[in-house]
């Protein structure tokens, strides 16, 4: 399924739907609810939320879930990279799910963590689902189980990066075909902008 084969309705999720679980259906059940995505990939995540009970934590092997943030400045026409400490590469925020199967909690703790910025808001449905090679340093390399969520900031939003970012940056669509960044995060940017734009409108 890809983001294109279906309108989605994008809304903003309620405090009540962040609240960390360990119920291995919410994560079934986001997994499912993803707009889009790399092809296949909602089989193999639902292959590996089957086969490992311990799915959403960073040890599992072959690989893990884990949640990422699209964030966009409030007009929804920039949006954030970091260029990632460990990985020496331009991304967006996120992180290991750690137990925690409400993906759109984790993301959006992820981007709060990582930007500093207060009063971010995150989207549902996922708006991407990605499955990516990692080789981290000290670790075997393993694979990430990536629900991405669209996250807005606020007006007048001020970045506060931390530890694991060595330098941060809003772009437009236009001035991210300069980047070296992979096919996933074009893909993701791509439902991202157009996800938010949708939202700028109701």
């Amino acid at each position: 399924m890809t983001h294109a084969d279906a309108p989605t309705t994008y809304r903003f999720a309620t405090d009540g739907e962040l609240s960390p679980s360990d119920s291995l259906d919410l994560a079934r059940g986001q997994v499912g609810w993803a707009a889009g995505g790399l092809e296949g990939a909602r089989d193999r995540t639902l292959g590996l939320l089957a086969d490992h009970s311990d799915a959403l934590v960073r040890t599992c092997r072959p690989g893990h879930l884990t949640g990422s943030a699209f964030v966009v400045d409030a007009t929804g026409e920039r949006l954030l990279l970091l260029f990632h400490t460990k990985l020496q590469r331009w991304l967006q925020p996120g992180g290991h799910a750690d137990g925690d199967a409400n993906l759109a909690g984790v993301a959006l703790k992820e981007a709060t963590e990582e930007t500093g910025i207060e009063g971010l808001r995150v989207v549902v449905p996922p708006i991407d689902h990605d499955i990516h090679r990692v080789d981290p340093p000290k670790e075997d390399a393993h694979d990430h189980h990536d629900l991405r969520f669209l996250v807005v900031a606020p007006e007048g939003a001020t970045l506060a990066t931390n530890h694991e970012s060595q330098g941060a940056k809003w772009v437009t669509a236009e001035e991210l075909e300069h980047i070296d960044v992979d096919d996933g995060t074009r893909r993701m940017a791509a439902a991202g902008l157009a996800a938010a734009q949708a939202l700028q409108k109701r």
